[in-house]
């Protein structure tokens, strides 16, 4: 052990003899960042990001790697502003770099000033980033789209005012409807304001008083860097918050943008566009034309309908003189056969009332008579003895109960030498001489005449 720290302190003494000083920390952090920074000035790198992050500052930190190494790399938000899509974990990239040594804590860094996909573009990545956010948000549901009118009156041509695209539109709406009114509204279709100027053009439609029945939104062929304005985020919004229809016709029959995916309908070219939002006229007239003669033909095969039945209803018809004599003959007929049934009806009766009468010769009433005032004179004898001796039975009860009642009579009594005394002034009767007090009023009652007496001794 002696030994071997021996030979380390040599061979640190012998390497501060070679390099004449001793190095602190900041001091040789320092120089290896002049020496990284010095030899990677600029490189182009390869790899796939992870851990990507974009904080409250906007700046995006992440790491990039392959399959044996990792650097911590960085972008700042000046250098974000010229990307065509958004970075994403998971992605592989190519980018412009430059090497960096963070010296607080002794770790290097990729510092991006460019990158874009690696194999495919960045417009196309972001048309596809673009395109997955808004069908998330519904945009190119078709609850939304709005009917194209069938033929209508104004339309707004939104495109530029010198292409091919406004020259192929305004000759298909000639030839196919000469009368429709055609509004160009110029706009650049191509630079970095012409998404801002065809917002602004469908929004400044959409605010007139007169309103358009429909737009298009045209503009020729070119490649995806050319219809860059049609795949933005603002022109979409601006076509979706549309009051009125809108129909594009962007590039050629292959493209594909953003715009074309909110549209209320997509064209393949600019003369596309004009087919589908303007009708035929020739081709509506000869139609017109030939439903005029279907309607001709099928009215004078109804009149014909109609005149057969007409006729038919005539030869049905009778005469009001023909009517009334069916009539008379009718009531004729009705009145001879009344008749007849009426004399039916005479002699029927006769014949039953003959009957009847000899029934009720051999059936007198006055036997029956006889034998019922017999029975009523029995009747009456049995009541008059009856009578006598219910009222016989009634007498002398009543006789007996007034004996009785004469008996109990309290005048009776006081004929027979009784009275009755009463105190006064409450006229209680005295049975008791307990009840009476010296100098009580006493009232005798006698069968002639009533006596008032005072109590002087009890």
């Amino acid at each position: 052990m002696t030994l071997l720290l021996h030979g380390v302190y040599k061979k640190m003494k012998t390497a501060q003899k070679n390099n004449g000083h001793m190095y602190s920390v900041s001091t040789l952090t320092r120089e290896i960042k002049f020496l990284l920074e010095e030899r990677f000035p600029f490189l182009w790198i390869m790899g796939e990001i992870s851990n990507y992050a974009t904080p409250a500052s906007g700046h995006s930190y992440f790491s990039l790697k392959d399959a044996n190494a990792v650097i911590s790399c960085v972008m700042f938000k000046n250098q974000k502003r010229g990307l065509k899509f958004q970075p994403e974990s998971g992605m592989k990239i190519i980018g412009l770099a430059r090497i960096s040594l963070y010296e607080p804590r002794g770790s290097y860094q990729l510092i991006f000033e460019h990158m874009e996909p690696e194999g495919i573009g960045s417009l196309q990545v972001a048309f596809e980033q673009l395109k997955k956010k808004l069908a998330s948000e519904g945009l190119f549901e078709d609850a939304h789209k709005k009917p194209i009118p069938f033929l209508p009156s104004k339309i707004n041509v939104i495109t530029s005012g010198t292409g091919a695209a406004v020259r192929d539109i305004i000759h298909v709406a000639r030839r196919r409807f000469s009368g429709c009114h055609l509004e160009i509204v110029p706009v650049k279709v191509q630079g970095e304001t012409a998404k801002n100027q065809i917002a602004k053009a469908i929004v400044t439609v959409n605010l007139v008083s007169k309103k358009a029945d429909l737009i298009i939104l045209a503009r020729g062929g070119g490649s995806i860097e050319d219809l860059a304005a049609f795949n933005s985020e603002r022109v979409a919004r601006a076509i979706f918050e549309s009051k009125i229809p809108v129909i594009t016709g962007v590039g050629h029959e292959t493209d594909f943008t953003i715009a074309d995916f909110v549209a209320d309908l997509r064209a393949p070219t600019p003369s596309a566009a004009a087919e589908l939002a303007l009708p035929d006229k020739s081709a509506l007239i000869q139609r017109i034309n030939t439903l005029q003669a279907s309607l001709g033909h099928a009215m004078g095969q109804r009149l014909n309908f109609f005149q057969q039945k007409l006729d038919d209803f005539n030869s049905r018809l009778k005469s009001p003189d023909r009517i009334i004599n069916d009539f008379k003959n009718r009531i004729e007929e009705y009145d001879q056969r009344m008749k007849r049934t009426l004399k039916t009806r005479v002699r029927h009766n006769r014949e039953r009332i003959s009957w009847l009468q000899k029934t009720l010769e051999g059936r007198t009433p006055l036997v029956n008579i006889g034998e019922h005032k017999k029975q009523v004179e029995r009747f009456t004898t049995a009541l008059g003895q009856k009578m006598d001796s219910r009222l016989f039975a009634w007498k002398t009860k009543t006789r007996e109960l007034g004996v009785k009642l004469a008996a109990f009579n309290p005048r009776s009594v006081l004929d027979r030498g009784y009275s009755i005394a009463r105190i006064l002034p409450g006229k209680k009767i005295l049975m008791d001489a307990a009840d009476a007090a010296v100098d009580d009023q006493i009232e005798i009652v006698l069968s002639k005449g009533r006596l008032v007496t005072r109590v002087e001794k009890k």
